[in-house]
């Protein structure tokens, strides 16, 4: 379990395998010999320690330049972000695993934000809170196969789907996919519980919606898995950033390392 000292230097250990360190020391370790980078004050090692404390705990850049006797903190997180993104897999990657599944669950989840009344198109009338629109592709165990980019809160699943282009690409690999009442009118090989009251239902579409709700809180598990990033819980950087911390998170979920 990786430690270091926070900003009251009193030691503090992430809940992190210590590979999930080595996984990133040595991807920061190369990038550096890529472009040739100079002298710096945090090693590699010490630099992927740094991000793992802001992304998994959350720690402010106050906190982290204070506990790491660093000012530079937001030049180091985000280029660890960078290149942790850059592994992350495209949709097409994503797809292509899901061709060995016996199906994968797509789930939308929303990313709480730092904003204001005023920000409507991040307003979420169904979470009734300011956030950004993911949708998350597991497999039959809720593992993580792939996560959209972000999109405004005010969008709802159907269209991010469809603007994602996850719904033809899964389509057209014949993937079967479960999904929520978000979906409705996806068609295509996307499966979706019957609509209407539980008690107007008849006994066999009660049956079907309840084994349809057990498979579909599978993928459930993922969503907790990238709130259980703190940063993630309530998220307080630009909105542009969001989609690279997520496929940064997706990454090291990927690389087996957390």
């Amino acid at each position: 379990m990786p430690r270091w000292r926070n900003q009251c230097g009193v030691p503090s250990a992430i809940d992190l395998s210590t590979s999930s360190l080595g996984h990133l020391t040595r991807h920061l370790y190369a990038h550096r010999l890529r472009t040739g980078t100079r002298w710096r004050r945090l090693t590699a090692g010490r630099q992927a320690l740094l991000a793992l404390a802001h992304l998994r705990c959350g720690d402010t850049y106050a906190q982290l330049a204070t506990g790491f006797g660093i000012s530079a903190v937001y030049r180091y997180v985000r280029e660890a972000i960078e290149v942790l993104a850059a592994l992350a897999p495209t949709l097409a990657d994503a797809v292509q695993t899901a061709r060995t599944k016996a199906f994968v669950i797509l789930n939308g989840t929303l990313l709480a934000i730092d904003r204001i009344a005023a920000d409507r198109p991040f307003y979420s009338g169904e979470h009734k809170r300011h956030g950004m629109n993911v949708q998350v592709l597991t497999d039959p165990f809720g593992r993580l196969l792939w996560v959209s980019p972000a999109l405004p809160g005010a969008v709802h699943d159907i269209k991010a789907a469809r603007a994602q282009g996850i719904i033809e690409a899964l389509a057209e690999a014949g993937v079967r996919t479960w999904a929520d009442n978000g979906c409705q009118g996806a068609r295509g090989t996307i499966r979706v519980p019957y609509r209407g009251r539980w008690s107007t239902l008849p006994a066999g579409k009660r049956a079907v919606n309840s084994c349809h709700a057990k498979i579909r809180a599978i993928g459930e598990q993922a969503n907790a898995t990238l709130k259980g990033w703190r940063l993630l819980r309530k998220l307080r950087c630009s909105t542009t950033r969001i989609t690279d911390i997520v496929k940064t998170v997706l990454a090291l979920r990927l690389a087996g390392s957390v």
